[in-house]
């Protein structure tokens, strides 16, 4: 069964959520605060959050971040707030996705079972054993990639950027975190072309045709994210 944590304090709206979500086949908690929520998610393991970003006692967006230092659990932001700059600094936080209110209950019930759908890697997932994606196989435990049978050689950049985009396999990972994180040492000087030449050479070498990237995909204005069908 998968468990869905919705945190909205707009009373009604919450028992709609609810309502409009509720199947045998998940386990809705509802908050209507950040300190519930917080509690709630000290004592469970979610594998959604819908999560509202003005609440009573602070932003959804500071809750958001604290969940992506520590968890890969999908996360969609609900809000009023519908101007270009906040569905980016939403995505750059962390969200895998963005509804603006007033939305259609139908178009939101699709969009949280396509998270739910969405396979579940783990930060330790590598250590059990080989990840297949289509012709793709990557076993970081051993530091072996293949494409179609064939080992492809990773430089130790690229290894980091891959095993990144596979762990948050379906998310959307800004740029500035990419960097930041494969970069541990000095990020502050790294030229951000950098990124941009390790995708591409990442894409040569794994892509059967790197100009329409099956797997790596951009999403521009924001960064990069591995697809987990395709």
């Amino acid at each position: 069964m998968k468990k869905l944590l919705i945190i909205e304090d707009d009373r009604a709206l919450g028992d709609g959520l609810c309502m409009a979500l509720k199947s045998p086949e998940v386990e809705l908690t509802l908050c209507r605060t950040l300190s519930a929520a917080v509690e709630s998610l000290e004592k469970n393991t979610f594998d959604l959050l819908l999560l509202d970003v003005n609440l009573p006692d602070g932003s959804g967006l500071d809750l958001l971040r604290q969940v992506r230092q520590a968890r890969t659990t999908p996360v969609i932001l609900l809000t009023a707030n519908d101007m270009e700059t906040d569905i980016v600094l939403g995505l750059e936080s962390g969200a895998d996705d963005y509804v603006t209110k007033p939305f259609s209950l139908a178009v939101l019930r699709a969009r949280v079972n396509a998270q739910l759908r969405r396979p579940a890697v783990s930060p330790d997932a590598s250590q059990r054993g080989p990840l297949g994606f289509g012709e793709l196989s990557f076993d970081f435990d051993r530091m072996e990639f293949r494409r179609g049978g064939s080992l492809v050689e990773l430089s130790k950049t690229e290894q980091k950027l891959l095993r990144l985009l596979v762990e948050n396999c379906g998310r959307t990972m800004p740029r500035s975190e990419l960097v930041d994180r494969i970069w541990t040492d000095g990020a502050e000087y790294v030229d951000e072309n950098a990124l941009s030449v390790t995708v591409k050479r990442l894409r040569d070498k794994l892509e059967e045709t790197p100009s329409r990237p099956r797997w790596l995909k951009t999403v521009y204005g924001i960064g990069y994210t591995w697809v987990p069908f395709s």
